[in-house]
């Protein structure tokens, strides 16, 4: 039951960057001061400067910034890579600076009491002059050092908000905080004063960085709870990923296609559902690739559009191995049944990974997407990074109906779970064991279908083997017990016997 549609909401004003409107639930409280908060390199500026930007873009709404620590020309040159053209923003008339930033060289002195109101009327002026409806001051910090106590700060602060609001415009206030977690920002009355509060983090966890967001407060109207992964892209600014948001409403098919091996598609009770996610999980060696690999083919051979995203193999590697199975990738590219993306996992953070992954998805449009492999992909990532980028990843797949499978490489040579299974297996409607089987001083290989949601399937553990044309599925092994657990171990003929009369009827 959705409550916030049988009460009134307080009216939003949607900003316009990507994933904040759906935290948000719909954008900040219009006519109401925001403070940002975050520590250095959190992103503050770029958050006030896309605030306006996006209303001048999708909205057509003038703004005004006001800066107190970096030149206006400093911030013009610095939002470039953004693909915002500020210079021809100022030129027509959609926005406008108010730079009260120190001048290099000159030392400020205060005799005195320090006084706001000059300021304020310089801002109520560019907000006429441009017809603002948006306003972003960064950072509140650089005047609040004119002060000698926080009472003085608190009270020269709700001025500030008071006045915007009278001015009736949305404004976005950045603040500096000396730590990720503990007090909101630097004289810890910021966020008494502000109406909304948001947080900007960049945690270092396991020697990598993570930027995540926080809607603390939203003074009369709802929000999403809790931290929110973000990056920032060149041309797009920030882009947040609201993985709370994701609803369980993918459409389901009971349309089969096949995996691109007929003897797989017998023991998965037909092939696999079109809308399904697969994980197929073995040791290093043990054909992961190749079950990437005919995976692709099948999808072409049937005028599939396939995307393949390598982390651990080059592009020149992969068709190599392709040839020596018996598919031809070059041919299928030429044919644009096939896009190919390799890539290092360290070329990239996880959250910029999931973000160009779902932009070749869209450009593509794919029918099947395999990922080879996710295990790459921890060595970029916390635990909890990388758990948020596998539900990021396979829902937006599902939501896509688009069929997907995911290669794991599994810790030991003969078997055992790995850190993949455990984010996946929840998420995944197949789930592919291989297995490496020692049999009297030889490695054989072993595959079994464990999962197979909404369909039966053979629950035989069978032998396999892979030539010049792929993979070929041989007889169950009878014979070999603990394969799964990665202690296998020989059984005779008699035991057999003795086992199956344990369950028969009586």
């Amino acid at each position: 039951m959705n409550l916030e549609s049988k009460y009134p909401q307080l009216e939003k004003l949607e900003t316009g960057i990507t994933g904040f409107d759906l935290v948000s639930n719909g954008g900040l409280p219009k006519g109401r001061t925001t403070l940002v908060a975050g520590t250095a390199g959190s992103a503050k500026t770029v958050f006030a400067a896309q605030f306006l930007a996006e209303g001048i873009i999708k909205a057509n709404e003038g703004g005004v910034f006001i800066t107190f620590e970096e030149s206006a020309n400093d911030i013009r040159n610095n939002v470039l890579s953004m693909g915002w053209d500020i210079t021809s923003w100022e030129a027509q008339g959609k926005w406008i600076f108010v730079d009260a930033s120190p001048v290099p060289g000159e030392e400020a002195v205060v005799i005195g009491s320090y006084d706001l109101g000059a300021l304020l009327a310089r801002i109520e002026r560019a907000i006429q002059k441009v017809n603002a409806t948006r306003v972003s001051m960064d950072s509140l910090g650089a005047i609040f050092t004119q002060f000698a106590d926080s009472a003085t700060v608190r009270s020269e602060l709700f001025r500030i908000a008071s006045a915007l609001k009278k001015m009736g415009v949305t404004a976005v206030m950045t603040a500096e905080r000396t730590q990720e977690y503990g007090d909101i920002a630097r004289y810890g009355v910021e966020e008494f004063v502000a109406d909304n509060v948001v947080i900007l983090r960049n945690v270092l966890e396991e020697e990598k960085r993570r930027r995540t967001l926080e809607i603390l407060k939203f003074r009369g109207t709802s929000h999403k709870k809790g931290e929110f992964p973000f990056t920032i892209i060149p041309g797009e600014g920030i882009i947040i990923i609201p993985l709370s948001a994701i609803e369980l409403k993918q459409k389901s098919s009971d349309i089969r296609i096949t995996s691109g091996s007929p003897e797989l598609d017998r023991m998965c009770g037909g092939g696999f559902f079109r809308d399904s996610i697969i994980l197929v999980s073995g040791a290093t060696g043990t054909g992961k690739t190749l079950m990437s690999t005919e995976f692709i083919a099948g999808g072409a051979n049937n005028n599939e559009r396939c995307l393949l995203f390598a982390f651990e193999e080059s592009r020149e590697q992969l068709f190599r191995n392709a040839i020596g199975w018996g598919i031809d990738f070059d041919r299928m590219e030429k044919e644009e049944k096939l896009k190919l993306v390799c890539e290092y996992p360290e070329t990239a953070s996880l959250e910029d990974h999931l973000i160009h992954m779902k932009m070749y998805i869209d450009e593509f449009k794919p029918n099947r997407v395999s990922v080879d492999s996710l295990s790459a992909l921890e060595r970029v990532s916390s635990f909890k990074g990388f758990r948020e980028f596998v539900i990021g990843l396979t829902s937006f797949i599902k939501h896509k109906e688009v069929v997907g499978l995911f290669t794991s490489t599994t810790p030991t040579l003969l078997g055992g779970s790995s850190v993949t299974e455990a984010h996946i297996s929840t998420i995944t409607d197949s789930i592919i064991l291989l297995r490496y089987v020692e049999m009297y001083g030889e490695m054989r290989r072993g595959l079994t279908v464990l999962k197979m949601r909404g369909s039966m399937h053979d629950k035989d553990i069978r032998e396999f083997a892979i030539d010049g044309t792929g993979m070929h599925l041989g007889k169950p092994l009878r014979n070999v017990t603990g394969i799964l657990s990665g202690n296998p171990q020989h059984i005779t003929t008699g035991e057999i016997d003795r086992l199956n009369n344990l369950f028969k009827g009586e």
